[in-house]
């Protein structure tokens, strides 16, 4: 009886056995490289393609879960240009000081007080002077005359704000000697140191230790000490509001809110536009004489 002859396993078809596994490994990884593309490059086309290919892939039919997906997929966040973060501080307080410049000058007008008060915006920040003859009598530091109206609007407008704030008293080039104030110095840091008080009295609001007093004697003229009118002028009182930021043209997209101001003598105003900002530590410099609170 002949014996029957088993058949040998085809070898061709247990060596192609790995196709399938292998097919299934590369669609993953395709799957996978594709949505790691779309996840860095999301919008609505790209979720879109996401979505086809993933179907493609899988030969999925019916809805999948990116037809569905909400209002706000692929929406960009909308944020601020490099442009409007770069100085936002400075602009923003920009604003404030002309609003107080802006309602000091309405209650200039109103009262008729041009003659005897005036306002001026600097690099530097927002200056208020005010004439002698509407706060002091001649040689004194004592607060008369329209002091008593003029103080408590100013003290107001003040307490709006966040910025340092320094009051500077000014005299003209004729010397004073008396028991109370032997020479123009006295009587300049006097009449800043009375005003401020004054200030700090009709605002209880305010921060002490924002202010500053300083008394600059007749070394910081604005007008001519030779005439009558140009001695009128330089005997005054400025009450000058700091600007905390300044304006930086040159400042890098995605870089701070504004460059932050040093209020220290360093970023003063000129000397005859407008009083230094003092160190407030009390001490008396070679030009001027200063109170802090």
């Amino acid at each position: 009886m002949a014996k029957k002859k088993h058949a040998k396993p085809h070898e061709e078809e247990n060596g192609e056995a790995w196709l399938l596994p292998y097919s299934d490994l590369m669609t993953l990884l395709l799957a996978l490289f594709i949505a790691l593309f779309a996840i860095s490059q999301t919008d609505q086309k790209k979720m879109s393609e996401l979505a086809q290919a993933f179907t493609a892939a899988f030969n999925m039919g019916g809805p999948s879960f990116f037809d569905k997906a909400g209002p706000n997929v692929g929406r960009r966040a909308e944020t601020p240009s490099d442009e409007d973060l770069g100085n936002s501080a400075y602009f923003a307080e920009n604003k404030q000081l002309e609003e107080i410049q802006k309602k000091m000058q309405e209650y200039i007008e109103e009262n008729h007080l041009e003659d005897q008060l005036s306002t001026e915006m600097a690099e530097e920040g927002l200056m208020i002077r005010i004439k002698e003859r509407a706060l002091f009598p001649s040689g004194s530091a004592q607060l008369v005359g329209q002091a008593q109206s003029i103080v408590p609007v100013v003290a107001g407008m003040l307490a709006s704000l966040p910025e340092r704030v320094v009051i500077s008293g000014h005299t003209d080039n004729v010397p004073i000697s008396t028991a109370q104030y032997p020479s123009n110095w006295e009587l300049s840091a006097s009449r800043a140191m009375n005003l401020m008080k004054a200030v700090l009295a009709a605002e209880k609001s305010l921060n002490p230790a924002r202010f500053s007093a300083i008394g600059y004697s007749e070394y910081r003229p604005i007008a001519d000490n030779k005439t009558d009118a140009g001695r009128q002028q330089n005997r005054r009182v400025e009450i000058f509001i700091a600007r905390n930021y300044r304006f930086n043209p040159n400042e890098a997209p995605g870089g701070k809110q504004g460059a932050n101001a040093d209020t220290g003598a360093a970023n003063a105003p000129a000397a005859n536009s407008g009083p230094a900002t003092p160190s407030t530590n009390g001490a008396a410099g070679s030009n001027m004489a200063t109170t802090s609170m």
